[in-house]
């Protein structure tokens, strides 16, 4: 009888924008509940994790960035582990992600599935992100703009979460060009002076 293999599934990758809201409800009820000492041991224990694994994780961007700039290519690892979601939500929590705010915005914008969309500016004071519809965005209609806005909003929760909100502009239509209509002179207009005025002296 031959032996069975089994393949394990892997585990899917905890959210991170989830995980951060599960932490704060969690600390919420402890603090509502009463107890001053457990809520305040929840809340150090909560900052003693995250200091262990944000330093883990500055390590890991040393480590790569040196392999990387020894690297003949100039890529190695880290390259690819920026584009891995859970990666980069990490590094942006700890404020560890080398590439900067603009660019992280261009990286989501450019994983929105279904949605162009073009960079128009970041307000960094207000938190506010401009964009406008690319030409090829369809129809423009409302429920367009407002799938658009939450596919965008999705994507920069992970990315750029210094983004606040997000302002969608329309792609101005294109203007029409002018026709020059040519048509017959209105009368009392016609040239004098020809060979019938002329003729008839």
């Amino acid at each position: 009888m031959s032996a069975q293999t089994t393949t394990a599934r892997p585990t899917p990758a905890p959210n991170a924008e989830q995980a951060g809201r599960r932490v704060e409800e969690i600390l919420e009820h402890l603090t509502a509940a009463g107890d001053v000492e457990i809520a305040a041991a929840a809340e150090e224990l909560v900052r003693v994790l995250m200091d262990f694994y944000g330093a883990g994780l500055a390590r890991i961007v040393e480590l790569l960035g040196t392999r990387a700039a020894s690297d003949a290519s100039g890529s190695g690892g880290l390259t690819w582990l920026l584009e891995d979601d859970l990666v980069t939500s990490l590094l942006v929590l700890h404020d560890l992600h080398p590439e900067d705010t603009v660019t992280r915005i261009a990286r989501a914008l450019a994983d929105v599935q279904g949605h162009s969309v073009e960079l128009v500016a970041f307000d960094e004071a207000t938190g506010t992100l401009h964009l406008r519809s690319a030409a090829d965005a369809g129809c423009g209609c409302p429920s367009t703009a407002a799938a658009a806005r939450t596919a965008v909003e999705t994507a920069l929760a992970c990315y750029a979460p210094e983004v606040t909100s997000v302002d969608l502009a329309e792609q101005p239509a294109e203007r029409a060009p002018v026709l020059l209509q040519i048509g017959n002179a209105p009368p009392g207009n016609a040239p004098t002076g020809g060979p019938d005025e002329a003729r008839t002296r």
